[in-house]
């Protein structure tokens, strides 16, 4: 531990960080912008108790910024929570003929005007290409454009037809100004939090949507969400984690993973009980379902506790198919 937690130089203040060992070996060390979100925590137990990280940096987000011009770009994939850019990569474009010529000029030379939009145009096209890449490699949720406003035009006409809609422009030109660096962040930042409102906000209404149906893909309350994740159904967990810090429920070495009671262990090894949060979310983790951190007055009814599903829960509807 005391080697893992030498101190992080070259990365500015305030900056916090995460680690998990076991049996002398650190399985993750991350380094996490900013101040903690939690208090600090020194526990052991039996399984990890991934809250603080998950709070800190709530699930993956990788966006990517380019900065563009009419003959070159900066494309950077970033991840929220995360410090620096994951990857850097440069697009040159052709520089020849890459000034239009002045207003009233002779009526021959528009040749030359025309062949300047066409080096434009490809120049935009390989910097689209290149986003269309990280996006596809990386399952980019946002890309934020700046840069030259001609320019950034020209890129999003390029871009893939699934990318456009996660295209959002700032006007903005990120200089080497502290001032105006931090200035530009912000505004990312706050364009990423738009986008994660707008994508909690679909699931919430996917959840409201499955009230009341006869069969519905959707789980409320401990126990029917750990039935759910016994069977590895859950799509979308959605946690009220302060609501169920004061519940236990056992955590098991092998699936189904978790359970409320021995009984339900369907003879895995029982490693203990932890609180709720922590082996819900372990299970979350072991069976691929994403996650939804929400305060108290969120999920309906009062409930701590609730999750989108694979597929339907209950008998299949009449004269539906039986298989």
């Amino acid at each position: 531990m005391e080697t893992a937690v030498d101190p992080a130089r070259g990365l500015p203040a305030p900056i916090s960080r995460f680690v998990l060992v076991r049996q002398g070996t650190v399985e993750l060390n991350e380094l996490l912008p900013g101040p903690l979100v939690t208090p600090k925590q020194v526990a052991v137990s039996p399984v990890p108790n991934l809250l603080p990280l998950i709070k800190h940096r709530p699930e993956e987000f990788p966006y990517v910024v380019a900065e563009a011009t009419r003959e070159d770009a900066e494309i950077r994939l970033e991840y929220v929570g995360r410090p620096g850019p994951a990857a850097v990569e440069g697009v040159r474009g052709s520089t020849e003929d890459i000034s239009k010529l002045s207003a009233g000029v002779d009526w021959a030379q528009s040749k030359q005007q025309r062949r300047t939009e066409e080096i434009w145009r490809r120049n935009a096209e390989e910097v689209a290409g290149q986003i269309d890449r990280i996006v596809d490699s990386s399952g980019a949720r946002l890309i934020v454009l700046a840069g030259d406003i001609r320019a950034r035009g020209l890129v999003q006409n390029q871009l893939a037809e699934a990318h456009k809609p996660l295209v959002t422009m700032i006007d903005s030109e990120p200089r080497p100004e502290d001032s105006h660096q931090q200035l530009f962040q912000d505004k990312v930042q706050e364009r990423i939090a738009l986008q994660w409102a707008a994508e909690q906000e679909q699931i919430m209404d996917r959840l409201a949507l499955q009230e009341g149906q006869a069969n519905p893909e959707s789980a409320v309350g401990v126990g029917a969400v750990v039935h759910a994740l016994q069977q590895a159904q859950v799509d979308v967990l959605i946690l009220n984690d302060k609501a169920l810090s004061d519940r236990q429920l056992l955590v098991l070495a092998s699936e189904p993973w978790v359970a409320t009671a021995e009984e339900q262990a369907l003879g895995a090894e029982s490693l203990g009980r932890v609180p709720a949060p922590t082996a819900l979310l372990r299970a979350a983790a072991l069976t691929d379902a994403s996650l939804l951190l929400v305060p108290d007055g969120v999920l309906p009814g009062g409930v701590e506790i609730a999750a989108l599903l694979r597929w339907p829960t209950g008998p299949a509807a009449p004269g539906g198919d039986a298989t």
